[in-house]
């Protein structure tokens, strides 16, 4: 792979290491802000809204000025944004700010992605993406662990000092090591499947049945950062730095064992689409073993699953919306990719939250079971229309 992807992981890394104040957030509404779970739930909608309006703009603005700038004002805009958080204690105050902190802050990932097709060969992609995310859980892995140490020590407003901090540090370290370089447009359709789609993206249709599943697949997984931290701590009495351990679990079994698993299934030419359906039933089999035990060792079961099920099934989905983007059009595709799941953002809290207030935790586990087997039946539905095109 090229320096350029290694140094866009070390970036990803340092940013993604800062972003620990995420895990805690529901948490500290709760414990420090003492808001009611609905108003919870409205906080984490509104993080969703942001999300989903920051990676429209994203997508617009990569395909308009390129990724370069969007990363790096994105970045350094969001390290003050993400300091002035802990300032803001009302609920309404933080309704808003949350909101504008998610949507610059997730013009970033539209243009990450896009910059992987820049920075990597086509044969090396997949592989080059799965990097991104080793690079993403290893920070994900130690911020969370972190995270809990902060807390322990200094309270949440360290959380949101670090996390600013870490934003414009990933900016300095981008204009020292990372060179300015653009995609090349070109006229010339490599493939069919790009010869598909040049004439919209809205008319294709497949790419709106996988859409739908990432939907799903966001709105199952994102329970993780919003509704599981509090099955710990009002359920299970652990504290935030047990639960930060738990969570760092998620990025360290990804960190060890992502890379590899993917370089198996590549070498091994499996079907990814079937990957990403047999991932789906991970995701619903880690939360439906929540309402089958009381053991605290079910937490541990639970979150191997759901990783086992995220280390299947993201690099192949980004995968997917990548080669399904046709020339000049890799902005747009990316950019409805990680959409769906910040539309995801503004459903799955306040969903879970509100079924939680109303049927209790138990509920929620079997709602996420349902909702992953709808998504299978959509990845099904899927590869017989992406077999007709063939």
């Amino acid at each position: 792979m090229s320096k350029e992807i290694w140094y866009l992981a070390l970036i990803t890394f340092v940013n993604r290491a800062g972003t620990m104040v995420l895990p805690f957030l529901s948490l500290y509404l709760t414990s420090n802000l003492n808001f009611t779970l609905t108003q919870v739930g409205w906080v984490m909608s509104s993080f969703g809204v942001g999300s989903l309006l920051g990676s429209w703009l994203g997508g617009k603005l990569t395909d308009k000025v390129g990724f370069y700038a969007v990363m790096f004002w994105s970045l350094f805009i969001t390290g003050f944004l993400f300091i002035g958080l802990q300032f803001i204690t009302s609920f309404s105050g933080f309704l808003i700010a949350i909101f504008f902190t998610m949507a610059v802050a997730d013009m970033f990932r539209p243009a990450m992605f896009v910059s992987l097709k820049s920075y990597s060969k086509p044969e090396n992609r997949t592989r080059s993406l799965t990097l991104i995310r080793l690079a993403i859980n290893l920070g994900f892995s130690f911020g969370p662990f972190l995270g809990g140490i902060i807390i322990a020590g200094i309270g949440y407003a360290g959380l949101f000092w670090v996390d600013g901090i870490t934003c414009i540090s990933a900016v300095l370290i981008m204009k020292i090591v990372l060179k300015k370089k653009e995609l090349k447009s070109s006229v010339v359709v490599h493939d069919l499947s790009n010869l598909l789609v040049t004439k919209s993206i809205y008319k294709d249709k497949p790419f709106w049945i996988f859409l739908t599943v990432v939907f799903l697949m966001g709105f199952m997984f994102l329970q993780l950062f919003s509704t599981l931290p509090l099955y710990y701590s009002e359920i299970h009495g652990l504290t935030e730095l047990q639960i930060g351990l738990i969570m760092a679990l998620n990025g360290f079994l990804i960190f060890l064992f992502e890379m590899p698993l993917i370089h198996y299934i590549e070498k091994k030419l499996f079907n990814k689409l079937k990957i990403i359906t047999w991932s789906l039933g991970l995701f619903s089999l880690s939360f439906l073993i929540l309402n089958t035990f009381s053991w605290g060792i079910i937490l541990i079961i639970g979150m191997i699953f759901i990783t086992l099920g995220e280390m299947l099934a993201f690099p192949f989905t980004n995968n997917f919306a990548m080669s399904r983007a046709a020339e000049g059009k890799e902005g747009k595709y990316l950019a409805l990719y990680t959409m769906a799941f910040s539309l995801a953002h503004i459903f799955s809290a306040k969903t879970g939250m509100e079924v939680i207030r109303v049927f209790g935790f138990a509920a929620n586990w079997y709602l996420m079971g349902f909702l992953g087997f709808i998504a299978i039946l959509l990845m099904l539905l899927l590869r017989n229309k992406l077999a007709l095109e063939k």
